[in-house]
């Protein structure tokens, strides 16, 4: 019970987001999904260490993350912005929404699908649910902290909608994309790189307590910037394992 507990709570921020958008609270309707994104974090976790993980869980877990990941997200921006598109501002939240139902649909089915090489386990096909909503936010976060700072320009092109309408989009575009992108479900980190690693994290840790609007904006780029270094990742270790694979069939040809 515990884990689908953890995963009815995300799902009731994921609700409040939007019922906080609806009262043009967008800071707080932020920090809700950003909670949401949390708890999708540990209760797959939590499942998988009391060994509670079941087939209603992995379902009840992809209903909570398209309300919180696939239309909270763009709800709120189109309060917030792409309203004073039209039906044109309308359209690019379908299509996140859409997208997004997809990707979650093809993670569903994977998950009975083959075993597939024991490198690809470290790796998700296309941006996951939670990292898709935070990057279809990132314009929310530059308004966000372009208020706090007093920067009426910098609000004002944040919210324009087009800008907003072209990172739903190419946002959706990743979703469903077939990138393969870094799952730090099983990370390991080399130990010349733990202390930089932890300096880092502590770093980040106070830039988000003293700016959480920066550091949620910065956490976009610096993650659009590990997909290239996530699929360099893949293709090495997917020569890897096709080399040893080569030269063990060689192996048994010459013993045979």
């Amino acid at each position: 019970m515990i884990p689908n507990l953890m995963t009815m709570l995300g799902l009731c921020a994921g609700l409040t987001s939007m019922r906080l958008g609806l009262e043009g609270r967008f800071g707080a309707a932020v920090v809700a999904i950003m909670i949401a994104a949390v708890i999708d974090g540990l209760d797959g976790r939590l499942a998988r260490l009391l060994k509670a993980t079941s087939r209603f869980g992995a379902e009840f877990d992809s209903l909570s993350d398209f309300l919180c990941f696939g239309v909270a997200p763009p709800f709120v921006l189109y309060l917030w912005s792409l309203h004073r598109g039209g039906a044109f501002g309308y359209a690019p939240c379908i299509v996140f929404a859409v997208c997004m139902a997809l990707r979650l649909a093809r993670f569903n089915a994977s998950l009975e699908s083959g075993p597939r090489p024991a490198y690809a386990y470290n790796f998700f096909t296309g941006v996951p649910a939670p990292a898709g909503a935070c990057l279809a936010l990132f314009p929310l976060f530059l308004g966000l902290e372009a208020q706090s700072l007093g920067l009426t320009w910098l609000q004002n092109a944040a919210q324009y909608p087009l800008l907003c309408a072209a990172v739903l989009l190419g946002t959706a575009m990743l979703l469903v994309s077939t990138l393969p992108i870094w799952s730090f479900k099983n990370f390991k980190v080399p130990a010349e790189y733990v202390l930089p690693l932890l300096l880092g994290v502590c770093a980040y840790v106070v830039v988000m307590i003293a700016d959480p609007w920066a550091a949620l904006a910065a956490a976009s780029f610096i993650y659009l910037g590990m997909i290239p270094l996530s699929i360099r990742s893949f293709r090495r270790l997917r020569q890897e394992a096709e080399a040893l694979r080569d030269e063990t069939d060689t192996g048994r040809r010459e013993s045979a």
